[in-house]
């Protein structure tokens, strides 16, 4: 369990940071970004959550706790080295995207097909959780950029990228089941 004592340690006052193994890279490292964006990730969605309630808070709840699974995956480099580790690093898992999918399944069954895309906004809590998906892209797209450079757990990137959809189908919920979603009309004000 982590111990925050004190939370200045002055560590950091150069420009760089410590990952999940101990190595210092800048602040601006893309992986400190992937794992970053994670964090505001998380930030949004806990904006959300002042919008929702029942079942849907209590998802977003869970959500939060993966994306604090998730930063902790990120900021440790080097997969190949897990067993290798005097304690196993924490990664994502397919279960976690299981969850996803079968929440995103269950959210959708009740929501009439689209014929348009759909704008932000409508009610508070789809506004905020369409901010959430923005979001959850860019981190994807910063976690997908690492992936190039550097070992990243697949499974991450694959919560991301399940994770924005569960996003968008979340947010027509939040519409009134998407009752009053506010569609995009293509060339309506040239």
């Amino acid at each position: 369990m982590v111990v925050l004592n004190k939370i200045y340690t002055r560590t950091g006052d150069g420009g760089d940071t410590a990952l999940g193994d101990g190595s210092r890279v800048a602040k601006h490292a893309l992986r400190v970004t992937s794992y970053g964006t994670t964090d505001e990730l998380n930030a949004t969605v806990g904006m959300a959550r002042l919008h929702a309630s029942g079942e849907l808070d209590q998802r977003l709840s869970l959500i939060q706790n993966d994306l604090f699974d998730l930063g902790a995956d990120l900021c440790r480099p080097e997969m190949e080295k897990d067993a290798e580790a005097e304690y196993p690093p924490l990664r994502m898992v397919e279960a976690q995207v299981a969850r996803l999918e079968t929440e995103i399944d269950a959210m959708n069954a009740d929501l009439s097909p689209l014929r348009s895309f759909v704008l932000p906004g409508g009610s508070a809590l789809s506004a905020h959780l369409h901010l959430c998906r923005t979001v959850a892209r860019r981190a994807e797209r910063l976690s997908t950029e690492l992936a190039t450079q550097d070992s990243v757990n697949p499974v991450a990137v694959k919560y991301l990228n399940r994770l924005s959809d569960w996003f968008f189908v979340a947010s027509r919920v939040a519409n009134n089941n998407g009752q009053d979603d506010v569609l995009w009309v293509p060339g309506a004000n040239r």
